[in-house]
Formats: C-alpha cells, structure tokens, sequence
C-alpha cells in the first residue's frame, strides 16, 4: 500500500511540474524583448548589445527555469550566445512584479552578417531533473547590422625626409641660392689708411687678387675698418671708414683689371667702419699668451670700469703690460676686415636629372652626384618606380637613415598606387623602415612603418607606431600626415572623439575631411559632421561619399528633406551608391517615404 501511494505521489509531482511548465511556455508568446542598438551597430570590428527580457507576472513556477537563448543567423549560418535564465526562485515577487533580466553580448563582426537577425527562442527546465522543454517559436528582435563605421577610409601617409635636410650622418642639398663666405685681412700702420705695396704682395694679397680674377658671382663685400686704440688713432676719428674705403676702391680697382663689365654693377659693398670699440681689444686679450692673468685681469677692470674711450686708453698706457699689449696686439686691430660673400656653384635641375638617370643607369658611379642631389632627383620625378631605382641607387653608396626611410615610403605609395604587388611593397617598405629605425630611431620611418603595419591589417599596432612617431615631433608637416593616419586608425578601433581631434590637426585632403566628418557622426555629433561633410562637398563636388555621410548625419537627425536631397547628390556622382543607400538600415526609417523611394529608382 506504501509503495503504492508513493507512486500516485511521484506522478502527481510529475504532473503538476508537467502543468506549471506548460502553462509557464504558453505565457511566453507574452515576454517583452528589446535590443540596444536596433538595429545592431558594427563598431571596432565587434558587434555589441544589450538584450533586455521582461517576463509576465506569475510566468515563473515554483522549481522552474525559463532561459532566452539568443542567436544570430546570417547567411546560412547561426552564432549562439549565452542563455539569458529566470530562475523562478530567484524571483520572490515574481506574481506581482514582473522579473526583468538585461545581458550585454559580443560578437566578432563578419561582412556575411550585414543581411543576418538576432532572434531568440525560449527554454524551459525543471530544477529538480533538469528536463527541458522547448524551444517556443522562434523570435525575430532585430534585423540586420548598421556599418556606418566601415566606411572609414584607411589613410597611408608616406613621410619623406627632405633633400635639403642635414644631420650628423645626413649631407643634404638644396637648389636654392647659397652663399659661401671668404674672408681677407688688411693691416694697416699705426694712424694711417695707406694700403701698402708689402700688404698687396703678401700671401693674402695674392689669393685676394686671384680670387676677384676668377670673376666667381659675387652678391657682397663687407669691408670693416677697425682701429686699434692707441692714442695716436684718436686724432682722426675717420681712420677706420678711410681703411674701409680703401679696400673698396682696391677692390673695384682689381674688378676693372679683370674686366667684369656689367658684373661689377651686381655686387653691394657695404662699409662698417668701428670706432671707439673694445670688443676686438678684448677678444685678442682672451687669446694672448704674452701675458700673465694678473695683467689681463688689470687691463679688464680698466676696460669694461668707467670713463671714456680716451680715459679708459691714457690708463692702459700707464700700465707695466702695455708696451707688450701694443706690440703685439695693437697691430692687428690696425685693419680692414673683407668678407666677400659669393653664389655656390650647382648643377641645374636638368643635369642632375641627367646624371641621376646614368647612375640608375649604371653608366656612372653613385658618387657622381652627392646623396644630397640624389635625393632632389628623386624629388624631382614624378614616376614612384623612377623615384624608386634612384633611391635604390642612393642606398648602395649612402647607407645613412633619411635615405632607407624615403626608399620605405616609394615603396609604401607604390603599394597605395597599386604599382605591383601591394603586400610585396608593404613588404619592402617595412624592411626600409627598419634598416632606418636601426641606424636611428627617427620619427619619419617610426610613423611610415604604422601606415605599412595598417596596411598589413594590425591596426593596434600601427596606432602604437604613429602615435610613437608624433610623439618625437618632427615637423608640423609631418605631423599633420600622421595625424590623418592615426585618425582613420582610431575610427576603426571605436575612438571617435579622439578621431575627431587628430583629423581635426591632419593634412587638408578629402579623405581625411570625411573621415573626420564620418568620426562625427559616429561620436554622435551630427550637426558638425553635417557642416564638415559640407566643406568637403564644396572642395570636391564630385566626392559621392560626402553627400552620403550627409544624407546619413541628416538621418539620425531625422532631416527627412535632407537625407533625400543627399542621396540625390551621392547617386549623380556615383550611381553605384544606389543599391548601396536603398539597402543601408541608416536610412530606414524613410524606407516608405516616397521622395526617398523615388531618389533611390
């Protein structure tokens, strides 16, 4: 009998959870499920949301789980994700209040989802044996995926070091004028502005006369007339101005001689006549071993106390060190100091190009030209594969950093450029890199090799590699092309505002004017996405993708006449952008507005 009734127990047990677990089912088809975002956002390659589920009240039963099993099903497939379970027992009020449940999931993004659904169907367990029951009819809570941030466009930035650039290690050159000092002394004697025959037949009148017969192009000769300060040289105080002009009256003299004609007309003599000024006294006396530093610390306190220049001279003849000071150091202040500044001699644009295409050539050494030169040549091609072999010529005779680094970056832009093989160049470019960063870890190469690691798919770290390079600030130019690189970088790893700023400080171009806009829209900044799109459509009115990140800024907005008038734009420019707008969930809410209709025909 015992047994008996434990039996009619266990199947009344039985069918009691039997009913409690059908009526709870039943009750299901009245869950409420929302999703943020809807529809579902693609963002740094991730997928993420937040499934909220609230149940009925008195849905939960004694004992019994009611689970909400998520999935997301595109093309064929299904990606799973984690229950979401009401435990009734862990909802004591659960037949007054109804139980509210919220998980947040991730999913890895793949282009295959953008056409895909997350839905859901609904488990139910008994606690005690873990039976399950299910699944209810499956739930379709949100359609597709908005990859707005896809629309970033990667920007590679090439820095290349500068021809004219110099360093340590770097000889660089320019075609600009320059201008190369020479120096000649005069000396007169003590009171007089008499050039001397002995000063004309000295070493230094020689070289300064076959100087002026090579006729070498001359801007300016600078003539300083200089005194020494002696009481005698006080008796005319124009002795200075005299030894200056002297030597220009020489000089035009030797000009005549050698018939420079017109030339003549060409060069500026400027006269700088010192009058009454220690500063040459005072150098000379740093330089003199004549004389202990007792002495010279005499001579100084005289010289830099007060009085005047003539008070100041009458002191130093009264001193034991004076008649050393004036046989020895007066006689050079005595003089005309010329500085002759003439053009540097350099090849034309033309012949350097010449030269440079003999050295690609093998026809010449690489030393024909110096690496400087070379670098210009390289500037001066418009061919990346000319610029390429130049540069490949460059680095077998001048292995310095600067020209592994601009041999990286022809190699980077040929991969832009679709000039070969884009991975091989990226290739190339980072062995560049490399070879320069080691002979010196440079800005240039550091900031070059993100755009090739970007282009090599590992965006974390060609952001360390760029925002590295900015780090060590090189020049602003510079600075502003890295920052469009980096700006792409951080849209594509979700950092919109920090986007904003480093495309709000990058080059002028058009793609990084609408990754900017594109960061602005993402940040949820829409009116100033709107106002740079704009900008962008105004520099280039035939870039299809501004009038589209307008149309979707205006979306959001919920600007219905400007998101038609946007796309309009974007599909003239380019008609390929219809299938694209009529099948984007940005603009789904205007789905049945008929103008949007009749836009996207």
């Amino acid at each position: 009998m015992r047994k008996f009734i434990y039996a009619l127990l266990t199947i009344g047990v039985l069918t009691f959870y039997g009913c409690a677990m059908n009526q709870m089912m039943k009750m299901a088809k009245d869950q409420q499920l929302t999703v943020d975002p809807d529809p579902l956002e693609v963002h740094a390659d991730k997928v993420n949301f937040e499934i909220s589920a609230v149940l009925p009240v008195k849905m939960l039963k004694p004992n019994l789980t009611y689970s909400v099993q998520p999935s997301y099903e595109y093309a064929g497939k299904s990606s799973k994700f984690d229950e979401i379970k009401f435990t009734a027992n862990e909802f004591p009020n659960r037949d007054t209040q109804q139980p509210r449940v919220s998980e947040k999931f991730e999913m890895p993004y793949d282009s295959e989802m953008d056409k895909g659904a997350l839905t859901i169907v609904g488990w139910g367990t008994n606690d005690k044996n873990g039976k399950k029951k299910g699944p209810t009819e499956k739930m379709e809570i949100a359609k597709g995926l908005i990859t707005t941030s896809k629309l970033v466009k990667p920007t590679y930035y090439g820095a290349y070091v500068s021809y004219d650039y110099k360093d340590e290690t770097v000889d660089g050159w320019t075609p600009e004028e320059e201008l190369e000092p020479t120096n000649v002394n005069f000396y007169f004697l003590q009171g007089s502005s008499v050039l001397r025959s002995s000063e004309k037949r000295s070493d230094r009148g020689k070289f300064f006369q076959a100087f002026i017969a090579e006729k070498n192009v001359t801007r300016t000769v600078t003539i300083t007339g200089t005194h020494s300060p002696e009481g005698p040289e006080r008796v005319n105080s124009d002795l200075s101005k005299n030894r200056a002009e002297k030597i220009e009256a020489y000089y035009k003299q030797m000009m005549d001689r050698y018939d420079y004609q017109g030339a003549a007309e060409q060069i500026k003599f400027v006269l700088k006549p010192v009058i009454e000024d220690w500063t040459e006294f005072k150098a000379a006396l740093e330089d003199y071993d004549g004389i202990d530093q007792a002495a010279k610390s005499e001579i100084l306190n005289i010289v830099n106390g007060s009085g005047s220049f003539e008070d100041k001279e009458d002191a130093l003849h009264k001193l034991s060190s004076y008649k050393k000071i004036f046989a020895d150091i007066y006689p050079d202040l005595r003089a005309a100091k010329t500085e002759i500044l003439t053009v540097i001699e350099k090849r034309s644009d033309a012949e350097i190009s010449v030269l440079a295409k003999q050295i690609v050539e093998g026809k010449l050494p690489a030393d024909t030209l110096s690496y400087g030169e070379l670098a210009y040549a390289a500037y001066l091609t418009p061919s990346l594969k000319e610029k390429a072999a130049i540069y490949e010529a460059t680095v077998k005779t001048y292995d310095n950093w600067a020209a592994h680094n601009n041999l990286g970056a022809v190699y980077l832009q040929m991969a832009v450029a679709g000039e070969g093989d884009m991975n091989s160049n990226a290739e190339k470019a980072i062995t560049q890199f490399e070879i320069s960063l080691n002979k010196k870890n440079n800005a240039y190469a550091k900031g070059n090799m993100g755009s090739a690691e970007l282009m090599q798919g590992n965006a974390e770290k060609a952001y360390a590699s760029v925002s590295d390079a900015i780090s060590m600030s090189p020049p602003s130019k510079i600075v502003y092309g890295f920052n469009g690189t980096k700006g792409s970088i951080e849209i594509m790893m979700a950092n919109y505002s920090d986007a904003v700023k480093s495309l709000s400080n990058a080059t002028d171009n058009a793609d990084n004017l609408f990754n900017k806009g594109l960061a602005q829209v993402l940040a949820k900044d829409y009116q100033n996405a709107i106002i740079t799109f704009d900008e962008l459509s105004d520099k280039d009115s035939d870039y299809a993708m501004a009038y589209y990140g307008a149309a979707v800024a205006s979306s959001r907005l919920g600007k219905g006449s400007d998101v038609v008038s946007n796309v309009k734009k974007a599909i003239g420019s380019d008609p390929a952008l219809k299938s694209k707008v009529a099948g984007d969930l940005e603009f789904a809410k205007f789905a049945s507005d008929s103008n949007f209709i009749d836009a996207v025909k």
